[in-house]
């Protein structure tokens, strides 16, 4: 498949599964040779197109900061702010402003991208849809998991359609499928392929 049929069919689900696109903003690459050319198109792909529209910005405050709120799958613990950002300091009545959130997102995307290729060095070959895609996961899901997922043995072996199967599988919060993760999971398949 080429690199221009792969960004035409993940805009498809883009589309189809969480509404509009952003192409106009210059969000989503397009021509087949931006989705060769860098780690930072990976990072903003992954950010701009993955993790904001799925973690989304809740809780927005009058004054536009944020507060923390409870964790759709458990409904508590993590309490979670901004773009999915968790930790032992985020607790009910954590108040962020919009700039904490961004430089949180920043910082945690560039986090999760050092562990990827640390875990699994053969990734930084990888176009960066497909860093993106991975990088979006492992903010969901976490460094642990990948470690001993099926997912990442898949990636290491360069079976990127087994992987995006794999990924698929990772729909699930306590035990229940959640409609969310299913349709961000079919975006990251979307990209891996």
């Amino acid at each position: 498949m080429s690199n221009s049929s792969s960004l035409s069919e993940y805009a498809q689900t883009l589309k189809r599964n969480y509404g509009s696109l952003k192409s106009s903003s210059k969000l989503l690459p397009t021509k087949p040779d931006e989705l060769t050319n860098s780690l930072d198109a990976a990072k903003r792909i992954s950010k701009e197109n993955l993790i904001k529209p799925f973690e989304g910005l809740a809780k927005r405050l009058p004054d536009g900061r944020v507060t923390a709120y409870p964790d759709p799958g458990t409904r508590g613990h993590p309490w979670t702010i901004g773009w999915g950002a968790t930790g032992p300091e985020i607790q009910p009545g954590t108040i962020w402003t919009m700039q904490q959130c961004e430089d949180a997102l920043d910082h945690h995307v560039e986090y999760f991208v050092r562990g990827l290729f640390k875990l699994s060095p053969k990734l930084v070959n990888a176009f960066p849809r497909r860093i993106a895609a991975v990088t979006s996961w492992a903010y969901n899901c976490g460094l642990g998991n990948y470690r001993v997922s099926t997912f990442k043995k898949r990636i290491d072996a360069g079976d990127w359609d087994g992987a995006a199967d794999q990924c698929m599988l990772w729909n699930k919060a306590a035990g229940r499928v959640l409609p969310g993760l299913t349709r961000r999971r079919a975006a990251e398949a979307a990209l891996m392929r």
